[in-house]
């Protein structure tokens, strides 16, 4: 990588995503690691003296944070971000059109009545997405207020033209895209029928530094339900991506597109997954005409986590599924086990008097082979003081045990098999999908999409959102009221319901 010096054609931008606000914040014990670590990530930047913090989404976990989550980000903010410190770039492109759905469409530090020093721009993510009748989300209140700048956002269901907002400092020019948080499979759809768009600069378009930031997955996971590196147009020189918890920061060049892919992960563990036990860090971006230079920092406040697996078959030796005394000699051995990590954990703290003691323990433990789990509740009760997730350390499962099958010769043995828990994630909307399918005929939706009526679910599900099912029904009545009327369709049952 090239070193930079800092001068006045550099730009020096702090990237981080998925910043979750507000996890587990009852927890007695987790509940302040969010608020924690995010004001490390201010503390570098400031520290740091970047031009901008620049975020990928999902700065809050919940969609409608509560009032502590919201109050310790507005503090956080009005600590770090505000100050006599001059902001040494310049905005080139019409700011109406970056922040059209903003009250005040422009950037926080160019206002008159505010004092910004670090400026912040971030995209939504599925977790803090606009939603309810008038489409707001947490962002649009702090942008609102001043203390950040919320870009990305699309409206439109047919097409999509990202409009990037133009920055320039010294001789160094960024055009900055960004993509709020979509549906993975419509923005796929969209994509594949090209209704996605990124303008393009009219004045010498080959000297911008093209930075895309976005919010959705990378990993495949189904047919359409990801969005594919090649989608992308190649005159993007970096993109970031938020969503993915897995810290994979170093830009890594995709071998087609010839852009490189940033992805810095998220900066608490939201699941106790491996991708989650790798290293959190934040990243230092220094961009200078078509260069660039990606410096990490590791976050010094995250919580440590330790992960393991055990197989019960592997070892006979120790374990016989008849053995009555079997259950007392496996728990025996995850206590073993689990003591490890602890020592581990206890000998990776030293450092940072900021980083909480407790550390998070997971064990995963796969008893095939005709082994009982035993119960967890009193294992967790010895760790009580000693671990964050007591209630969780042991995770029991199965593979699927294939049946040989007598008429085929197909190799089972060389199928790979993966824990239940984690390739089985059934989703909220499949489940309304698959009901309505099989549901006898007076029970089927006629009015209604099951399309609809999935998300409806989900969003009642997942975010809370209590009027979620009432609108999509007013909506869809509504909608096809105006249908009739356009038809003028005679007020009899029969005509009626031929024309729905």
């Amino acid at each position: 990588p090239v070193l930079f010096r800092d001068d006045e054609d550099t730009f020096k931008i702090l990237i981080a995503t998925d910043i979750h606000l507000g996890y587990l914040e009852k927890d007695p014990v987790r509940g302040n690691d969010t608020f924690v670590t995010f004001n490390e990530i201010l503390d570098h930047a400031q520290k740091n003296e970047v031009d901008f913090v620049l975020l990928g989404g999902d700065l809050f976990h919940e969609n409608k944070p509560s009032r502590k989550t919201v109050h310790s980000c507005l503090e956080s903010l009005r600590k770090y971000c505000m100050g006599d410190r001059p902001v040494q770039f310049e905005i080139l492109s019409d700011q109406a059109v970056n922040f059209y759905y903003s009250k005040f469409p422009w950037v926080n530090y160019q206002d008159e009545n505010l004092n910004i020093s670090i400026p912040i721009f971030t995209i939504h993510g599925n977790h803090d997405d606009p939603t309810g009748a008038d489409a707001l989300c947490a962002l649009d209140i702090l942008s609102c207020a001043g203390l950040l700048n919320h870009f990305g956002r699309s409206n439109s269901v047919e097409k999509i033209d990202i409009s990037p907002i133009l920055l320039r400092k010294g001789r160094t020019k960024i055009a900055l895209y960004g993509l709020g948080a979509i549906p993975d499979e419509r923005l796929y759809r969209m994509f594949v029928n090209k209704q996605v768009t990124m303008l393009r600069p009219k004045e010498d378009e080959d000297s911008w530094f093209n930075l895309f930031v976005i919010h959705q997955n990378r990993s495949k996971h189904g047919a359409t339900n990801y969005i594919p590196e090649q989608f992308l147009d190649d005159f993007i020189d970096l993109v970031v991506w938020g969503h993915e918890h897995e810290c994979k920061i170093a830009p890594f060049q995709n071998e087609r597109q010839r852009f490189y892919v940033s992805q810095p992960g998220s900066s608490v563990v939201t699941s106790l997954s491996p991708g989650e036990a790798v290293k959190k860090h934040i990243g230092l971006l220094h961009v200078k005409g078509k260069k660039m230079n990606m410096q990490k920092i590791a976050l010094e406040t995250v919580r440590t986590f330790h992960m393991e697996d055990i197989v019960l078959a592997d070892h006979p030796d120790l374990f016989n599924p008849d053995n009555p005394r079997v259950t007392q000699a496996i728990q025996a051995f995850c206590m073993e086990k689990v003591e490890l990590m602890l020592d581990n954990a206890e000998r990776g703290r030293l450092g940072n008097p900021r980083q909480p003691e407790k550390p998070l323990i997971r064990l995963r433990v796969d008893y095939t082979g005709g082994f009982e789990p035993f119960s967890v509740h009193r294992f967790s009760q010895k760790y009580m003081d000693r671990v964050a997730n007591p209630k969780d350390i042991i995770h029991f499962f199965r593979h699927r045990e294939l049946k040989e099958k007598n008429d085929s010769d197909l190799n089972f043995g060389k199928l790979v098999s993966r824990p239940a828990s984690e390739g089985m994630t059934l989703r909220v909307e499949d489940l309304v999908k698959q009901y309505f399918q099989t549901a006898e005929k007076k029970v089927q939706l006629s009015l209604l999409t099951e399309r609809g009526m999935g998300e409806a679910v989900q969003e009642f599900v997942d975010k809370e959102e209590k009027d979620a099912i009432e609108e999509l029904v007013k909506f869809q009545l509504e909608k096809t009221q105006r249908f009739l009327k356009e038809r003028r369709t005679d007020a009899e049952e029969g005509k009626i319901d031929e024309e729905v």
